[in-house]
Order: C-alpha cells, then structure tokens, then sequence
C-alpha cells in the first residue's frame, strides 16, 4: 500500500501489513504549505516532501523511517531580511505498544528518556504529522541573512557617558582600580 496525498488520513495500524512496508510519499500543496509555515512561525515553505516506509517492529511495534526534505524562508534575527534555508535530513520514529517507565529524578520530576524517536503507539500512524514535528525541529532557531551583523547599541541619559560592554563586565571595575591604584603608587614613588 502506498499514500501519496499530502490530505490523506494516517493510516490505521489494524490495516499495516506486518510482512511488507507500508510506503508513503507526501508533498503538500502551496495552500497546505503556507498553513504549515503560519503553524510554524516562518514565512513561507517554498517545497516540501516527505517520503519513506512504515513497517513492523517486532511483534507489537511499528516503525517509520522516512527522508524530509524542504526549502524554508524564515525573517533575518538580526536584519528581518528574508532567509532561504535547505533542509535534507532522515527522520526514524519507533511506535511502542508499551512504553518504557519514565524515571524520575530528585526533584520527582520525570526525565526525557535517551531516545527521542520513541511515542507511543496509537490507533493511526500519521506520516503527515511526523513531517510537521521533524521540520519544526529542523528549522534554524536563529537563521542570519549574508553579512547580517549585531550592531552596538548605546543608550544613556543626554550627558552621561553611555555603558559599553566592556564597562558592564563584573571585574571591569576592579581593573579599573587597579590601574588607579598603580597610578598613585608610582606617583608617590617618584617623590
């Protein structure tokens, strides 16, 4: 069985064989497309596949192995200029009919297991969903137009020396009054 439309359904797992693959290939639309990019935050998603397999794990497992590829703009951090970003990466997701007990540390809070392909498995395998999750954690979180840089920026009261990065470090003081010091002390050596 394969699924290629991008509005299609997951599939359900009582329908997956357990012998053969399940494939699927999913390339949404531009109006789908401009969806997901508002979902995520970004400005546009100029293309967008993804395809793979579905297939058996063991006896009550289920696993997808899929490749994502996408070309993303985003806004400049620095200068809001758009940035075009390519992505290729594979994407692996491991459905567990019984997931692993979560450990707890000191504080009683749960810790995220080692594996971050593991989820639990469900009534449906959504590849749709899967391809969403994997492009949002493959964006750039501070994507840089060519030649963007971080101006400095300073800001005082009119009159007053404004306070430079250098004169914010917490020992720019002490040096401060160290040159002083050794400024009165070779004075006082001179007499």
């Amino acid at each position: 069985m394969t699924r290629s439309r991008p509005d299609a359904p997951g599939f359900a797992v009582s329908d997956l064989s357990t012998k053969s693959p399940t494939r699927f290939e999913i390339t949404p639309d531009a109006p789908a497309r401009a969806a997901l990019a508002n979902d995520l935050g970004i400005e546009g998603i100029r293309k967008l596949r993804f395809s793979g397999e579905i297939r058996a794990d063991g006896k009550r497992d289920w696993r997808l192995d899929g490749r994502l590829g996408a070309t993303v703009v985003q806004a400049c951090v620095v200068t809001l200029a758009p940035v075009t970003t390519r992505i290729d990466q594979d994407v692996s997701r491991r459905f567990l009919a019984e997931m692993p007990d979560l450990k707890l540390d000191e504080s009683g809070e749960a810790e995220m297991p080692e594996d971050d392909t593991i989820e639990p498995l469900t009534a449906e395998i959504d590849p749709a969903t899967v391809m969403a999750e994997a492009l949002a954690l493959a964006l750039p979180l501070y994507p840089r137009a060519d030649g963007a840089e971080l101006g400095v920026a300073n800001f005082a009261e009119p009159g007053v020396k404004p306070l430079s990065d250098e004169a914010a470090k917490p020992f720019a003081g002490l040096a401060e009054l160290r040159d002083k010091l050794g400024k009165s002390g070779s004075e006082d050596s001179s007499d």
